[in-house]
């Protein structure tokens, strides 16, 4: 005996067709078909004097730990750790926080000298960064 094969009716090729729209305007774009692909934001690493610098610390890391700004621009360096921590510089008198408590917030001001400052934590000598004043 023979079977027929089995019909579709509406009701069935209807959601079809629906997915196979939505898949399909769901790779669509206005950019001429091309994509760029996005990444999660992060810390910048480049600051320009009308930015906000930035440093934080957090799991006994400098986020970022490679910062570059413009001549004497506020850096503002948050302690996200429940540790005391410092941003000093290995230069001698280029700039240094002092002690930032865990959850507090201390800012300084980069070096008016065009030049790469390696820095530090003086508690926590293997976290070590790096600002680069152009």
């Amino acid at each position: 005996m023979l079977t027929r094969p089995r019909r579709r009716g509406p009701h069935t090729v209807l959601p079809l067709v629906l997915l196979f729209l939505v898949t399909t305007l769901a790779g669509c774009s206005d950019s001429g078909g091309t994509s760029t692909p996005t990444s999660p934001s992060a810390s910048p690493t480049s600051v320009t004097p009308a930015q906000e610098a930035r440093i934080v610390i957090k799991n006994f890391r400098f986020e970022p730990s490679d910062l570059t700004v413009a001549p004497g621009t506020k850096i503002t360096v948050v302690n996200e750790d429940s540790t005391p921590h410092t941003v000093t510089a290995e230069a001698a008198n280029a700039f240094d926080t002092s002690t930032i408590q865990g959850g507090k917030t201390a800012t300084f001001t980069a070096p008016p000298t065009a030049g790469t400052y390696p820095y530090l934590c003086d508690i926590h000598q293997s976290m070590r960064g790096t600002l680069t004043v152009r």
